[in-house]
């Protein structure tokens, strides 16, 4: 398998292992990485996950172009086949962290933005080169792009090509922080363990708001917004968060018990 999971204290980490190719996508790895997604979903012993590429000159420089494009320009099979390498119509809302270690073009970068936190390497580069063989970045981008970052920053990178490196990422809000190569895995499972220890139901409702509630008109959205909120006050997380911040404790959340194991913390 060119699609690693490896899973410890609450955290998985899916590792694109071809750092030969740059960790282009072949076809079955496009598959490997649907399939490691959802059984990041599935399982209830992790609590947040890290995505990265093997090795320190790529993340993910997208469909391998001598097996994936082809195979999808000959009409060999529907586009829709990587939704679940995308992350299209997700039930995932378990946290996603991107750690990028060097180039994250094309469908590379189109998978980092389905990601919920991102941290890169200072010589990570970024792009969508599509336009120039004559594709497009629909594996998402052309709907998620223009909804995350400035219109006029997201048609400059879609329309002129241009790579820009992490710190302008960074400054187009692409990315949450840029650290030093070395840095780059232990900052990300930084944070999926400091997730870890939250209430999981908590972080659930937050990320499955945020996916479902932008396209509402908003009357409806705060509507959908308050049941949210019902269900995450109502929750056995909330009786255990208020009790053990009146008692002055650490919280032991229920939606964590398979995570931490009774009366534990991630790490312990």
């Amino acid at each position: 398998m060119t699609i690693s999971l490896e899973k410890a204290d609450g955290v998985a980490t899916i590792r694109i292992d071809r750092p030969e190719k740059l960790n282009a996508l072949t076809l079955a790895m496009y598959d490997e990485l649907a399939e490691a997604f959802a059984e990041v979903r599935d399982d209830d012993t992790v609590a947040a996950a890290v995505l990265t590429g093997r090795g320190d000159r790529a993340f993910c420089v997208g469909a391998d172009l001598t097996e994936s494009i082809p195979a999808l320009a000959e009409g060999c099979f529907d586009i829709t086949r990587w939704d679940g390498a995308h992350q299209k119509h997700t039930r995932l809302y378990k946290p996603v962290i991107g750690a990028v270690n060097g180039l994250c073009l094309g469908g590379g970068f189109e998978i980092l933005l389905s990601t919920d936190l991102r941290v890169a390497a200072g010589h990570a580069q970024f792009g969508f080169p599509e336009a120039g063989v004559g594709v497009v970045p629909a594996g998402g981008t052309l709907v998620r792009l223009t909804r995350q970052i400035p219109q006029a920053w997201a048609m400059q990178l879609l329309l002129l090509g241009d790579r820009i490196g992490a710190d302008d990422a960074l400054r187009y809000g692409v990315l949450n922080a840029v650290v030093p190569a070395e840095k780059v895995l232990e900052t990300a499972t930084e944070w999926a363990t400091r997730m870890a220890r939250l209430s999981g139901s908590a972080l659930g409702s937050i990320k499955e708001s945020v996916l479902r509630l932008g396209d509402l008109p908003q009357d409806q959205a705060f509507h959908v917004e308050a049941l949210y909120g019902q269900r995450a006050f109502t929750s056995p997380d909330a009786v255990e968060g208020l009790a053990a911040f009146a008692e002055r404790r650490p919280p032991r959340f229920p939606s964590r018990r398979a995570v931490t194991g009774p009366g534990g913390d991630v790490g312990e």
